[in-house]
């Protein structure tokens, strides 16, 4: 299973859309490697720790977040807060990062160095609180025994990384690191695995029989199409080596609580809920996929 990132509203329509599954019988939680990156990194690490029903609750109450906390949280790859500006202004820096890259790994370095900068002059005690904030949000803060990879990129080098429960690493700092700005973890410093290919990375799931994508952004990607990182080319490529791929995304209806907006809090359980009734629906269809 991969789950993509897509900011504080993607979290909750992953987990409404799985805890729609498992209510209608078909609990994907049992997937033989789950894939997080940023948001989904979140998501990955709470299903492994909990109930799809038990995340549900929680995420369909609104809570009252100051306005001041939700300016100033940290921003990823898909507009996922962690540790920077105004989602705007980010995505605004990461076009122009894209456009002077010549590929892939260029914009990689491009991009942690911009954050590494942006560290330098931020505030010490944000990564403290970065952490902290990422460890509430976790049912557990241990590896599960099941297969779990959460992508990362790293900041200094600008090479690809994916944290799993033998990495030496903490889960809660793979999780922070996926969505996070220059978030450091011993002597190095990672940026959002968003930045890795996209953000789903479902190249990962490359040799599994059958995949299941659930990407909040629905597979939309800012990069060149000739630099293959698109979901779709990825999907293609995962097909062409023998695997069944399913893909879920938002319906154009629920559209306008991500994107510009996958940052604001309270559109959390209209998120939550649209994705549960989209899992519900979907689980007839899935049941004889999964199982």
């Amino acid at each position: 299973m991969v789950l993509g990132g897509g900011g504080s509203t993607g979290n909750a329509w992953l987990i409404g859309v799985i805890a729609g599954l498992y209510e209608a019988g078909l609990d994907v939680t049992d997937a033989d490697l789950i894939i997080g990156t940023s948001a989904g990194a979140t998501a990955a690490a709470q299903f492994t720790g909990a109930n799809p029903t038990d995340l549900l609750a929680p995420t369909l109450i609104a809570v009252p977040v100051p306005v001041s906390a939700q300016r100033t949280a940290p921003a990823g790859s898909d507009g996922h807060r962690a540790q920077g500006g105004p989602v705007t202004d980010h995505l605004e820096r990461r076009r122009r990062i894209i456009a002077a890259a010549e590929d892939a790994a260029d914009m990689r370095r491009r991009m942690g160095a911009v954050a590494l900068d942006l560290a330098a002059a931020s505030d010490p005690a944000v990564q403290a609180r970065w952490r902290a904030t990422v460890a509430s949000r976790l049912p557990s803060h241990d590896w599960p025994e099941r297969r779990v990879q959460i992508t990362a990129v790293n900041a200094d080098t600008g090479a690809p990384v994916v944290f799993d429960r033998h990495s030496g690493v903490d889960l809660v700092d793979a999780v922070a690191a996926s969505s996070g700005f220059a978030y450091g973890i011993g002597g190095g410093r990672y940026i959002d695995g968003g930045y890795r290919s996209n953000a789903e990375n479902a190249d990962l799931a490359a040799g599994y029989e059958r995949v299941l994508v659930l990407s909040p952004f629905g597979g939309r990607a800012l990069t060149p199409v000739e630099w293959g990182l698109h979901l779709a080319t990825q999907v293609d490529a995962l097909r062409a080596g023998g695997s069944r791929v399913e893909t879920i995304f938002p319906e154009s209806s629920a559209e306008h609580l991500f994107g510009a907006r996958a940052m604001d809090v309270s559109l959390r359980p209209s998120a939550a809920q649209a994705g549960f009734d989209q899992g519900r629906v979907r689980a007839e269809r899935l049941t004889e996929f999964w199982r």
